[in-house]
């Protein structure tokens, strides 16, 4: 058994390019898919509801490309053709959706662009792990992260750019602006390309060699080996459990959204009574044991992942909303002054993707100095402020300030928590772990689509702006929580 070896700043920026073009796809649909949903008809306590696809769709792709990419080997290698194959739906889809001439199918090509974004993005982040030495784990995360600022930046400024060039950013009732359009269409060649860049650019270890380094398989925790099988009736309780919320739900008569909350632990449930009859080689059996067994560290980064995509989330659907209505006066999504704001929010979006790709090369310092715990939560904390301030903010130019907290938490968010998983699983599950560990991702989100239309209408006054800054708080409480995490220490590599 060897070290691997240490790859250089380029090698490492190849690796990673692809990101450039996830994520435009990512920011484009963040910042423009509320818009297209309003400007189709929907009611703004439909929004959450349509959001949906995201999230479920993240939910049930994820582990699968995971699970067949630990077991997947071409010419192409591991991980790569599954980049290239979300790749061309992805691109696909962009070209689709601003062309939607119905809300029902801008909804459906919404669920086809996020899994195909997912089915590229899963191996991604196994992808680095495979090919970093610990050491540079937190370096290849954080290079993700600089890439998914830039792209951010650019994808969620296109709209306004292309305004200000003379581009029609209105359009008659029920038609997609031309600013929106054109972003799609550059927006999936650009997808397209940086894929590609790293396809072309890369190679990975074979499987014997990957499984042969020193770091395949990891330190244990206490606690690591606390589940060792699925014992007879597991998700008994699990599924009494979603029955009765749902029986709650229909009995109080409750917003019908909440069937979605209620059915989480219900899917966990049959997910682990069904497991439990199947051989264990086979594919459902195997992800139901591996969540079930997964490492202690995992089980704590699940808490902090539930408290920062809830509240990204948060801020994801009700930001256009909120700054329209807030800082620009108006609800009406035909009006040309909710066209400036929500532009105007394309604009925040890039500029706290753009704080973010700087917080990116600020991170692996940041680690050096105070660890991986104190600097995700020095930086989740910033993000909680940002959001919370934008509720005190009149003038809509200073909201770019509340973007600098917001950059720093998003990069975090997508780099350290990564960190602190690839050094807790073993290689030959890198790539399953890494789909498990997006339920800690997509939960949160169902939970948000599920309650924030509840919450926004019974509960705050119907004030969107108050969501944003329930988003903050929960930014912080995920800071809190990192504290808990157990950092196992990986071993020693050479200089």
């Amino acid at each position: 058994m060897g070290a691997k070896p240490q790859l250089t700043f380029w090698q490492i920026w190849n690796m990673c390019f692809g990101f450039l073009g996830i994520q435009f796809g990512f920011a484009l649909q963040n910042a423009n898919v509320s818009r297209i949903f309003q400007t189709l008809g929907a009611d703004m306590d439909q929004v959450p509801g349509l959001w949906i696809a995201a999230p479920l769709t993240g939910l049930l792709v994820q582990p699968v490309i995971g699970y067949f990419s630990d077991r997947t080997w071409t010419r192409l290698g591991r991980r790569r053709p599954y980049f290239l194959w979300g790749a061309i739906f992805s691109t696909a889809a962009l070209l689709v959706m601003p062309n939607s001439p119905a809300l029902w199918i801008a909804a459906g090509t919404l669920w086809i662009l996020d899994a195909s974004l997912n089915v590229s993005m899963e191996p991604f982040r196994a992808f680095v792990g495979d090919q970093l030495a610990p050491r540079q784990r937190p370096a290849g995360y954080a290079m993700q992260s600089f890439f998914i600022g830039i792209g951010s930046v650019v994808a969620s400024l296109l709209p306004w750019l292309l305004a200000k060039v003379g581009v029609g950013n209105t359009a008659g009732p029920g038609e997609i602006p031309d600013t929106v359009r054109y972003a799609f269409y550059f927006g999936g060649a650009v997808l397209f390309g940086a894929i590609a860049w790293t396809i072309l650019r890369t190679r990975e270890y074979p499987p014997d060699t990957l499984h042969a380094f020193d770091d395949a398989q990891p330190p244990e925790l206490p606690g690591d080996r606390a589940r060792a099988a699925l014992e007879p009736g597991s998700g008994l309780p699990w599924l009494l459990l979603g029955i009765l919320g749902m029986a709650a739900v229909y009995a109080f008569g409750w917003d019908r959204m909440l069937y979605v909350l209620a059915g989480i632990p219900l899917a966990y449930g049959v997910l682990l009574l069904v497991a439990r009859r199947l051989a264990p080689q086979r594919m459902l059996a195997t992800i139901a044991a591996d969540l079930h067994n997964m490492p202690q560290a995992m089980r704590q980064l699940a808490v902090v992942q539930f408290f920062s995509w809830f509240g990204l989330f948060a801020m994801w659907i009700y930001a256009t909303a909120a700054v329209t209505q807030v800082h620009f006066g108006t609800t009406d999504p035909q009006s040309a002054a909710y066209n400036e704001g929500a532009n105007w929010v394309g604009v925040l979006f890039a500029a706290y993707n753009g704080f973010a790709a700087l917080a990116a090369i600020v991170i692996p310092w940041m680690v050096r100095a105070i660890g991986l715990r104190g600097s995700h939560l020095v930086n989740v904390t910033l993000g909680g402020l940002g959001l919370m301030s934008m509720a005190l903010v009149r003038d809509p130019q200073w909201l770019l300030l509340s973007m600098v907290g917001v950059g720093f938490a998003w990069a975090s968010i997508l780099s350290l928590p990564y960190a602190l998983l690839s050094d807790s699983v073993s290689s030959k599950k890198m790539g399953i772990y890494m789909g498990i560990f997006n339920f800690f991702i997509v939960i949160p989100q169902l939970v948000a689509v599920s309650t924030l239309g509840f919450l926004l209408r019974h509960l705050l006054d119907g004030a969107p702006i108050r969501i944003v800054v329930l988003g903050g708080a929960s930014l912080i409480v995920a800071g809190l929580c990192v504290l808990r995490v157990r950092d196992p220490q990986p071993l020693e590599q050479p200089a």
